[in-house]
């Protein structure tokens, strides 16, 4: 078993630097921003599991051959109060670390969620207060600044579109179409689910760079995912003015560190009458980006380290033809996706590891 927990360590330490490292660089994922979304999935999947099974495994060495047995026999040991004479302090340490960890980012991903909910709730409230509905646009509310900002909030019975004034002044009716068709993509794709997932991540091990990389990441493939949506039904070149417009709109107020594609921030930063609980919770279109819904936990809204690229990758995206996708390409990555996930899953159960 101890080469088994080698191993996983070493493919946690993979998972954890070198792999996220070189696919946050790649510039295929930019083409394929579904594929790369399952593939980061994967990883922040298989990397917990390897490395608490790492843990797991060298904490149960003493209690026997494989981990099934192993775990059984330690259940029983631990009902009837007894351990192994030749169980040491270290594998005892990460026993207790392994289902610590364990516990930690399961909380943390129920508290996340939790208060992403109750956030979108207050934020559905102060909206009605705050805001009036927008005619003949069902479901679609106005907030009285000059502020461009346009988001989406998902919920029942329906989703809530908010827009400002000055996004109203600001954009034609094609372009303003082209923002409100990217907004609700977000809400039809769930992307508010991945997102509380990937900050749950963030939040719960914030000493661990490859997290905010990683949340950073698929920040910006979300973008490109609605993007596409949103290209279906409207010009994608009306959408891609939209962004350019709101980005100039915004550029004289962008000396806070936050920029073009900050998700959330220019909501806080910018709605100042409508105060910052309504900023909280939701991103918007604003200081030069079309958001997606991030709501729950304030740290969901911090800008994206370079804010800027992701305004010029979605500009540069959407004023190209439509990318041909690659199917060998595709299928890889999906099946890359899979590897990385059943490999540690294996490791773990298979009888090799007796």
């Amino acid at each position: 078993m101890l080469t088994v927990a080698v191993a996983l360590a070493l493919f946690a330490f993979a998972l954890a630097w070198p792999v996220p490292v070189a696919l946050a660089r790649a510039a295929w994922p930019r083409r394929m921003p579904g594929a790369a979304l399952v593939l980061w999935q994967a990883i922040a999947l298989a990397g917990g599991l390897s490395m608490i099974g790492s843990l797991l495994v060298f904490g149960l060495i003493p209690f026997g051959a494989d981990l099934p047995d192993a775990a059984g026999a330690f259940g029983s040991d631990l009902f009837a109060g007894r351990l192994p004479h030749d169980a040491n302090f270290f594998q005892m340490f990460a026993l207790a670390g392994a289902v610590l960890l364990g516990v930690h980012l399961l909380l943390n991903l129920v508290r996340t969620a939790w208060r992403a909910e109750r956030q979108r709730r207050h934020h559905v409230q102060l909206l009605h207060l705050l805001s009036d509905p927008m005619p003949d646009s069902p479901g679609t509310r106005v907030i009285d600044h000059a502020t461009p900002i346009a988001y989406c909030l998902p919920g029942a019975p329906r989703a809530v579109t908010v827009l400002s004034a000055g996004l109203l002044e600001l954009l034609s009716d094609e372009e303003l179409a082209a923002v409100v068709a990217h907004e609700r993509a977000h809400v039809t794709q769930h992307h508010n689910i991945l997102l509380v997932a990937f900050s749950a991540w963030r939040s719960a091990l914030p000493w661990f760079p490859i997290a905010t990389r990683a949340h950073e990441a698929v920040g910006l493939l979300i973008e490109l995912l609605a993007d596409d949506q949103a290209r279906r039904t409207v010009s994608g070149r009306d959408l891609s003015r939209a962004v350019a417009r709101v980005a100039l709109a915004a550029a004289p107020q962008t000396d806070t560190g936050t920029g073009v594609g900050s998700r959330g921030s220019g909501a806080r930063a910018g709605v100042k009458p409508v105060g910052a609980a309504v900023g909280a919770g939701a991103s918007a279109t604003a200081r030069g980006a079309v958001s997606s819904p991030r709501f729950g936990d304030p740290g969901f809204g911090a800008a994206p380290a370079a804010p800027t690229e992701w305004a010029d990758a979605r500009i540069a995206r959407l004023t190209q033809l439509p990318i041909a996708h690659v199917p060998a390409l595709r299928l890889s990555v999906l099946a890359a996706s899979i590897a990385l996930v059943a490999l540690p899953t294996l490791m773990l159960l298979s009888p090799a590891v007796r």
